[in-house]
C-alpha cells in the first residue's frame, strides 16, 4: 500500500515520517529525502519523475510518502492522510521549527495561511483520513496504523 501524508507546512509531517522511521517502517519526506526541488515562481514542488518511481517500485509492504504538492493528484497514491493543526498551533510550529526554517519569514507565513484557506479545503475532501496533530505522533502513528490494517 502507498500512503501520502500531506498537509500544510507546520501540521507535522515531518514528525510523523520519524515517528514511521522509529517503528521500522518504510517512510519518505519530499523535503528531506530530495524530492522537491524550486519551482520559477519561488515556491516548491515535487519531482514528479522521482516520486512516480518511488512508488512504482515493487510492492513489499507499505510506503508511506509525506509532502504537500499540486502533483500528488496524479500520482498513484493508495491511501492518502491529511494532517491538520489549528491556525494558532501551526504559525507557532513555523515560527519555532529548527530544521526546516521555510514558513519563518512574514511572506513565507503569509503563504501558508493562504494555503491552509485554499488548498486544505481539497486536501479534505481526498482524503481517507484526516488527524489533527494536536496528540503526540506516537498517538497519531497508532490512529494511522490501526486505520491501515482495517483498510487492508
Amino acid at each position: 500500500m502507498r500512503v501520502l501524508i500531506t498537509g500544510m507546512s507546520g501540521t507535522g509531517k515531518s514528525t510523523l515520517v520519524r515517528e514511521l522511521r522509529r517503528r521500522s517502517l518504510r517512510a519518505f519526506d519530499a523535503d528531506e529525502d530530495g524530492f522537491s526541488e524550486p519551482r520559477a515562481d519561488g515556491r516548491w514542488g515535487w519531482r514528479a519523475d522521482r516520486v512516480a518511481g518511488l512508488l512504482g517500485e515493487p510492492r513489499d509492504g507499505r510506503l508511506f510518502f509525506a509532502g504537500c504538492s499540486e502533483e500528488q493528484a496524479a500520482l498513484p497514491f493508495d491511501y492518502r492522510v491529511l494532517l491538520t493543526a489549528p491556525t494558532d498551533l501551526l504559525v507557532e510550529r513555523l515560527l519555532t521549527r529548527t530544521g526546516n526554517r521555510y514558513g519563518q519569514s512574514a511572506a513565507e507565513e503569509a503563504q501558508v495561511l493562504a494555503d491552509l484557506a485554499a488548498v486544505e479545503p481539497l486536501l479534505r475532501r481526498s482524503a481517507d483520513l484526516v488527524l489533527e496533530t494536536t496528540e503526540p505522533p506516537e498517538r497519531l502513528a497508532d490512529v494511522l496504523l490501526s486505520r491501515l490494517a482495517r483498510a487492508t
